[in-house]
């Protein structure tokens, strides 16, 4: 059973909080505080159970243990090797190779980065096998991929992502010179189909922005960094298609396709968070894989 300590601290002046909205200022929702209540969750004071009307007193030790999660059981377990970026208590942070899908689906029912997640709490005894993504990469796409431990740890991300707390930052290499160097790229993004992967630029589309700025640029080419507003489906991708620049190696938007090149060439290389037990900030950063170095290096050498 996985849990979490805190110690009250009452300010002077303020009127003693009740455990329930202790709990709310620590980002409990009321669905996640009716399951601590009627599904095998624990909440103690100073070692004792208590409820939720519970009213607080300084220095008063919290302890939460959340309740039991069920487990897919269409999510089997792989042991395929990890690159492990950081991990702790709540959070679980990886390197994820290009052509790994970050969940199953009806074409890739196993070896997706979920499936070697869960072989990996597995293998580490952990006390939930349950997966709860937070970040996802499209299969090409490398780079820092974000899991939480549990849907507690996932609802604090998910308000972190609200309020731009949680940040991506990517490295994409693009087809001609962008100019400007910089800027942000604001155009909506909507399905091109209803049942289609493919997304399109349209003015009925949900607003779409994104940070970019020129790192370096070759003859035919530019490395570029990108940092996301929002956080719609391709959206790197259709933006820098749009502009007519797209990546090298993405075939479903008419980007360059050469033998250096396998795959759309996008990577997340900068992850920023924070972390609320730790109370720190967390950045991680994961270098340009083998094959976009390669194509840059290429690149770089064509006049």
């Amino acid at each position: 059973m996985m849990a979490y300590k805190w110690i009250y601290r009452q300010a002077p002046h303020e009127r003693p909080l009740l455990l329930q909205q202790f709990l709310k200022q620590h980002g409990f929702s009321k669905a996640q505080i009716a399951r601590l209540k009627f599904s095998g969750g624990q909440l103690f004071v100073n070692h004792h159970q208590r409820y939720t009307n519970y009213q607080l007193t300084d220095g008063d030790v919290v302890r939460v243990y959340l309740a039991p999660e069920p487990v897919a059981d269409s999510i089997s377990l792989s042991h395929s090797p990890l690159s492990v970026i950081y991990e702790d208590e709540m959070f679980l942070v990886l390197n994820k190779p290009p052509l790994v899908p970050s969940i199953p689906s009806r074409s890739h029912p196993t070896d997706t980065m979920a499936n070697r997640v869960k072989g990996y709490l597995a293998a580490q005894g952990a006390p939930s096998l349950a997966i709860h993504i937070v970040t996802r990469l499209d299969m090409d796409t490398s780079g820092l991929i974000l899991f939480a431990k549990s849907s507690y740890a996932h609802s604090l991300m998910a308000q972190q992502a609200q309020t731009k707390r949680l940040q991506k930052t990517y490295l994409a290499i693009a087809a001609g010179v962008l100019t400007p160097a910089q800027g942000q790229i604001d155009l909506p993004i909507r399905r091109a189909a209803e049942h289609g992967m493919r997304r399109i630029i349209a003015a009925d589309g949900k607003a779409s922005r994104t940070d970019y700025q020129v790192v370096a640029t070759s003859a035919h080419a530019s490395l570029v960094r990108l940092r996301l507003l929002t956080g719609r489906t391709h959206q790197i991708r259709v933006h820098l298609a749009a502009l007519g620049h797209p990546l090298y190696g993405d075939a479903l938007y008419q980007g360059p396709q050469c033998a250096q090149a396998p795959r759309q060439a996008l990577h997340c290389a900068q992850l920023s968070f924070y972390q609320p037990i730790l109370k720190r900030e967390i950045t991680l950063v994961a270098p340009l894989p083998t094959d976009m170095a390669r194509l840059w290096a290429a690149l770089s050498l064509t006049t």
